[in-house]
């Protein structure tokens, strides 16, 4: 099968996968945004959820692309494979004991409950214990039952949401002396929301046990320290990365007034998850690119592979930032029941952009991971974190969460630009930067005219959208014909 057309495939599988539980927070963000009547209810959520995703950084300390790496490089894969889940398995019981033990002093320092530390820590270890299980499927190109396993964890995950914040609430008032009125607890909303997501991450890590039960727990000391070393580079890029991502959130809870600060972030939390069109699409590209990357790395003249999915990542990504952004009153009122947290609309286009560079910069920053030069992404997502930080700080309490959305646009940006700059460097692609900068530069034209010019005026967005359609299709469709026609 022609390269390009089995990593469209792959990806395809790989996007269902990933898009289907992203789509859980699309469902209850207007769940969510019902049960939590006042924003400042939502805003709580999202700071929760958002030092989960710090502290997943840690307990994942960059074992999956580092077991990309070496799987495929090392004629030892099982060792590969035991050395990487034992490595895992160890570090996650260890965080679960002291994240319990020391839950009042990780209460005070990150601004969540002590009640729910133990929660976190659940999750979080359970996160952590099915990444390699889930890379070896990747590994193994086995896409299609990476995304069964990935459904099923997000229908458990939907439909105990929707049991406890709406069924279970019901049948308690109607039945005042039944069990469910037992085990129900008013305004506990955030810890059914806990218990769902701990469920359906119990039973993905049932489902994934094979991959314990058959490997032969020998540690390989020597080949731990290699990866441990290709990996931390890694994981101080995935600290940077998260921080690029969610520490706007916890920095808006810490920098504005109390007052006001929940109430800020859910608006910001909820308008941010309108760029999740493009989250999705740059989450799912990477997904089944990473492992495209590492396996035709040795084959002939790869640059010019690596070049043309560049291009084709910018078109469709060029197509989707105009589209969101065209329709955008429309995806609004149906994802974001609450009126009060559309105040942050504002934000959506520079979130967009910024998720788009950061898409651009994951095809770009192949370079680096092919050449084991892995040191270049942690330096330049650490120039992208302390802009972040820089922005947030001096901002912040000037012009609230805009403060954020430009921070995110400006890290992104500046990390795309600088790998680009580096890659030319240690490893020339032949990237067609005459069309990816004439896609890029007319989305964003167009994009500018129909939400600031004409204030989001629907016509002449959809006019917009549809001439930018005719012109792709007009340029693109016999190289794309002759891609999948290919065998």
């Amino acid at each position: 099968m022609n390269p390009l057309k089995k990593l469209f495939k792959q990806t395809f599988v790989y996007g269902l996968a990933t898009v289907l539980p992203r789509i859980i927070s699309v469902l209850l963000l207007p769940l969510y945004t019902t049960i939590f009547q006042e924003a400042s209810g939502y805003g709580e959520y999202i700071n929760i959820y958002s030092w989960i995703a710090i502290f997943n950084v840690f307990l994942a300390y960059g074992m999956e692309t580092t077991f990309f790496r070496f799987f495929h490089k090392t004629e030892d894969k099982k060792s590969v494979v035991s050395t990487a889940i034992i490595s895992l398995l160890i570090s996650s019981l260890l965080f679960l004991v002291i994240g319990v033990s020391a839950k009042d002093f990780v209460a005070e320092i990150t601004n969540i409950k002590a009640s729910y530390i133990k929660y976190t820590s659940y999750i979080l270890v359970l996160d952590a214990l099915v990444i390699i299980p889930f890379a070896l499927l990747r590994a193994q190109e086995k896409p299609l039952k990476y995304a069964v396993l990935k459904v099923i964890n997000v229908v458990i995950n939907l439909g105990f949401n929707i049991f406890f914040l709406l069924l279970l609430p019901k049948v308690a008032a109607e039945n005042t002396e039944g069990f469910f009125n037992r085990i129900y607890t008013p305004n506990t909303e955030i810890t059914y929301i806990f218990i769902s997501n701990i469920i359906a991450s119990a039973v993905t890590l049932l489902m994934l046990a094979p991959s314990y039960l058959k490997i032969s727990y020998t540690f390989n000391i020597k080949l731990w320290k290699q990866m441990l070393r290709y990996a931390t580079p890694i994981m101080i890029a995935g600290l940077a990365f998260t921080i690029n991502e969610v520490f706007d959130k916890i920095l808006l809870t810490a920098l504005l007034p109390d007052d006001v600060a929940a109430s800020e972030v859910g608006k910001y939390g909820a308008c941010y998850k309108l760029a999740l069109f493009m989250t999705l699409f740059g989450t799912a590209f990477r997904m089944g690119v990473e492992p495209f990357f590492f396996s035709h790395s040795n084959a002939k003249n790869p640059q010019k592979t690596y070049a043309m999915i560049t291009n084709y990542f910018v078109i469709f990504g060029s197509v989707i930032l105009l589209g969101v952004i065209v329709f955008i009153d429309l995806l609004k009122p149906l994802l974001i029941r609450n009126p009060e947290l559309w105040d942050a609309i504002t934000i959506v286009p520079i979130i967009l952009l910024a998720s788009f560079c950061l898409g651009i910069y994951h095809n770009l920053s192949v370079w680096y991971k092919v050449t084991d030069r892995t040191k270049y992404g942690a330096y330049i997502s650490s120039i992208g974190a302390v802009l972040t930080l820089l922005i947030n700080f001096l901002f912040i309490p000037v012009i609230g969460y805009f403060a954020s959305a430009i921070a995110t646009l400006v890290a992104y940006g500046t990390m795309m630009l600088l790998s680009f700059y580096l890659g030319r460097k240690y490893y020339p692609v032949p990237y067609n930067l005459r069309k990816i900068v004439f896609y890029l530069s007319l989305s964003i034209v167009f994009s500018t005219i129909s939400f600031y010019l004409f204030n989001r005026n629907l016509f002449v967005g959809s006019t917009l959208f549809l001439l930018f359609l005719a012109l792709v299709f007009k340029m693109e469709k016999e190289k794309l014909k002759s891609i999948f026609k290919r065998t």
